[in-house]
């Protein structure tokens, strides 16, 4: 095991043939390139992009030439072009998948080819490095220890609101992207349904010579915008507060529960693992509504 370690290393192996890599690209500094995703792109036999324009310009950056064909992925010919890439896995190829910025997959292009890789027993690995949904978490200085990524938000409709009314009681920090042009309206639709006091962070051009980061309740970072912002955006917003649960609110479900035929004490028993409420408590208030 360890001679073959020593082995890969020296050759500066990255991906086995027969592959299917999930290579992270720079957010903003091309310094953050490591050193494993340079050698991926001159070692692979295929390079599946989100833009051939963007991947050569990062190419030139590093001064380094794609090690093989580079083809175009994204949103509208992903579906049909998955099961190609797969095949040229199969058939012993390094295949190689970039986004424009982050992680492949990662509300960008790449879902498919890894389904399709996986439907297809084809082995899928992934190279880390730069995400802009993390390096946003990290700098909030908001609670990480539970977090949810919501991507883009729904731009318009009953899919929107629906969207921001679920957030209301999510209590993890929650991280979107947002586009420039629609950071200000987003941010007063958080505020009118989450609470215009709820703590949130806009991350804009992060890693980048104008990186900024805006900090204050929904309703203040709602103003700051009001103006015309660019670059790329990402939002932090703070979780909701615990909620308090009261037994009164779920006698009813205890009660409803006996009627069925359980007895009383099993009732509040299975109402408190739902709710978290205690045990004791459901069934007193229970017993005393009766």
């Amino acid at each position: 095991m360890c001679a073959m370690l020593l082995h890969v290393e020296h050759n500066n192996y990255v991906q086995a043939p027969g592959t299917i890599l999930l290579a992270a690209t720079p957010i903003g500094q091309t310094d953050d390139a490591s050193t494993r995703l340079v050698r991926a792109i001159e070692q692979a036999n295929v390079i599946a992009a989100e833009d051939t324009r963007r991947l050569r310009g990062l190419c030139s950056r590093l001064g380094i030439e794609p090690g093989g064909r580079v083809l175009a992925l994204h949103e509208h010919n992903e579906d049909h072009k998955a099961q190609a890439l797969v095949d040229t896995a199969a058939a012993g190829q390094r295949v190689l998948l970039v986004s424009d910025a982050g992680m492949p997959t990662v509300s960008d292009p790449g879902y498919r080819v890894v389904q399709t890789a996986i439907a297809a027993g084809v082995r899928v690995s992934a190279l880390p490095g730069p995400s802009a949904v993390l390096t946003a978490l990290a700098v909030s200085g908001l609670p990480t220890d539970r977090f949810c990524f919501e991507g883009f938000l729904p731009r318009k409709g009953k899919e929107r609101k629906h969207a921001i009314a679920q957030l209301v009681t999510e209590e993890r920090t929650t991280i979107f992207f947002e586009s420039p042009r629609r950071l200000h309206t987003t941010l007063v639709d958080l505020a009118a349904v989450c609470g215009k006091d709820r703590q949130a962070v806009v991350c804009r051009e992060l890693t980048k010579t104008h990186e900024e980061i805006l900090r204050g309740t929904l309703q203040e970072l709602a103003r700051a915008t009001a103006g015309e912002v660019l670059g790329e955006i990402t939002i932090v917003m703070a979780g909701a507060a615990p909620q308090v649960a009261d037994p009164q609110d779920h006698v009813q479900a205890v009660l409803a529960l006996t009627q069925e035929g359980m007895r009383l004490k099993d009732a509040a028993a299975q109402v408190a693992r739902a709710t978290g409420l205690r045990k004791n408590e459901l069934y007193d208030a229970a017993l005393a509504a009766k």
